[in-house]
């Protein structure tokens, strides 16, 4: 039943998420009119918010409320703001909605994760198996999504992510694992924000961290521009979500066999796999730009995300107390799945308007960095 409820809440987050990572850029574009660098600022200065906002809303929200709790209000909260899109239609009232949009709706990243690494201290569930399911809803969204728009246009993407929102509520009132409601016999002063200054005074986290912060900030030109990119590339609307989908179903792939295969791995081995993926995915899409080489470099997904991001929760399921996980989630949201992404998202938007395929080569600017720190500090932290 735990795992269940984990798998089912995976599922329909990650179907909203894959909404609006890969399509949110293009459907401001198609639909709302702005060229791909408003949208690029647009999504971007939407990341910084993101940042501030899982940085200190969600571990604020959490110290307060059950995990439960939050992420039932931010899900409500969330389709309520998506509403004002449907009237907005200026750049600047564009931004506004955004910003509010990303102030709550990315708090369920963080939260969604707290919730799994609780359930894996605690319960001993099996991660990578109910991370699948989120996986599998990304893929749907993006199939179905490929579908819809090839049909009724790109205005769909907005009616799919009320949709989305929507199912994403009903399944919170599941039942719900003991486990994550709040203990009440905890000490108040155990939960003050006194837990990011230990987080930082954490030499070893620190550095898993900022390897993390790296590698994952490299997905910036594929998550905001790939869709604009394919269709650059004159790629109809529903073979686009099919290539969008061979992503997801190796990061599928893989998180159905992370256990039995990297179970014993260190942290630090993982991390040089999915540096030297990324690394590899980058340089093929700049040196042939095409659609069949994009569509074979998406198998590196499993390595260039799957792989860094199961480390890094590892790392902090197998190495930090209970009480510290949702402030490592703030983190790890916050540094690693926005602000790096939002910077070099506006990096990629500017270099894509010279040369699309260099949005993507300028994203090792990370990759090689992020190896380098794991040479130099595994055996000193080992982790």
């Amino acid at each position: 039943m735990k795992s269940r409820w984990l798998s089912l809440n995976f599922f329909a987050f990650f179907f909203t998420w894959g909404i609006f990572l890969p399509y949110w850029t293009g459907w401001l574009v198609s639909a709302k009119g702005l060229t791909v660098f408003e949208a690029g600022a647009v999504m971007g200065a939407g990341m910084f918010i993101r940042a501030f906002s899982t940085l200190f809303l969600f571990p604020a929200a959490a110290r307060r409320f059950p995990i439960t709790g939050v992420m039932k209000t931010g899900v409500a909260l969330s389709f309520l703001i998506a509403l004002v899109y449907i009237p907005a239609g200026s750049y600047t009232a564009i931004l506004v909605v955004t910003a509010a949009f990303n102030i709550v709706y990315p708090n369920l990243l963080p939260a969604m994760e707290t919730s799994a690494s609780v359930l894996i201290q605690k319960d001993r569930i099996n991660y990578s198996r109910s991370r699948a399911f989120g996986s599998a809803g990304y893929m749907a969204a993006v199939l179905i999504i490929g579908a819809v728009t090839d049909l009724f246009g790109n205005d769909a993407i907005l009616w799919m992510m009320f949709a989305g929102l929507l199912f994403m509520l009903g399944a919170q009132y599941t039942a719900v694992p003991a486990s994550l409601y709040r203990d009440e016999t905890e000490k108040p002063s155990e939960k003050r924000s006194g837990a990011f200054r230990e987080l930082v005074r954490d030499r070893g986290f620190l550095t898993v961290l900022t390897i993390s912060i790296l590698l994952q900030g490299a997905h910036a030109s594929y998550y905001n521009y790939g869709f604009v990119y394919l269709e650059d590339l004159g790629v109809a609307s529903f073979t686009i979500g099919l290539v969008l989908n061979v992503a997801i179903l190796f990061e599928i792939l893989f998180f159905g066999v992370a256990d039995r295969l990297f179970g014993n791995m260190p942290a630090s081995r993982m991390f040089l796999l999915a540096a030297a993926g990324s690394t590899l995915r980058w340089v093929l899409i700049f040196l042939v730009p095409t659609v069949w080489m994009f569509t074979l470099t998406q198998a590196l997904h499993a390595a260039s995300f799957g792989i860094a991001h199961v480390a890094f929760i590892r790392y902090i399921s197998e190495k930090l107390p209970t009480r510290l996980i949702a402030p490592s989630q703030a983190l790890y949201a916050a540094f690693a799945m926005s602000l790096s992404t939002a910077f070099l998202t506006l990096l990629g938007g500017a270099l894509y308007e010279v040369r699309p395929a260099l949005s993507f080569l300028s994203m090792i600017i990370c990759t090689v960095p992020a190896a380098l720190i794991v040479f130099s500090t595994k055996n000193r932290f080992s982790y």
